[in-house]
């Protein structure tokens, strides 16, 4: 088996974005992210797709259906690998700047690389995102930023309380 060369896996993931993108919007999807990794011995193509409403199991075989003939066309991809379309997820993970445009408003946690202020975990309301910087709001007024470069992972959160007045805006 062949591996990709070190930046090759995200050039695959960007190439098969592309072929799936006008896919996605053809089936009145959104397409949230695709990954290629390699897991133990296997290479994984994931397409995670999104809709109002939520994905459900036959919006994920439609993908699959659609994109699964243009990938054997396109070939991108030199190595074997396992193709899944899903959906992202509740806590789904915001990698792109579109995503934290999406997401504007709703909880997020943040993951930090460095610890700042002694924590290295922050919550609050996703309140603004420009030029690579968001902007968290605990619900009391207060605000802090962070760079898109020293965060670790930047997700969705199901569970934080938020604050009766915020709910209700």
């Amino acid at each position: 088996m062949t591996r990709p060369k070190k930046g090759a896996a995200e050039g695959a993931a960007a190439v098969c974005r592309r072929l799936a993108q006008p896919l996605a919007e053809q089936l009145g999807l959104r397409l949230w992210d695709v990954r290629f990794v390699k897991e133990g011995a296997d290479w994984y193509l994931r397409v995670f797709i999104d809709k109002d409403g939520g994905v459900t199991l036959d919006d994920c075989v439609r993908m699959t259906r659609l994109l699964d003939p243009a990938l054997d066309e396109a070939d991108p991809i030199e190595q074997s690998y396992c193709l899944e379309v899903s959906s992202p997820g509740v806590e789904r993970e915001l990698t792109r700047p579109e995503h934290f445009v999406f997401c504007l408003g709703q909880p997020v946690t943040v993951r930090l690389f460095e610890p700042r202020d002694g924590e290295k975990e922050w919550t609050g309301l996703l309140a603004a995102y420009q030029d690579d910087i968001l902007t968290l709001s605990d619900g009391d007024g207060h605000t802090r930023q962070f760079t898109k470069k020293e965060t670790a992972a930047v997700r969705l959160s199901e569970d934080w309380d938020v604050p009766a007045e915020i709910g209700e805006e």
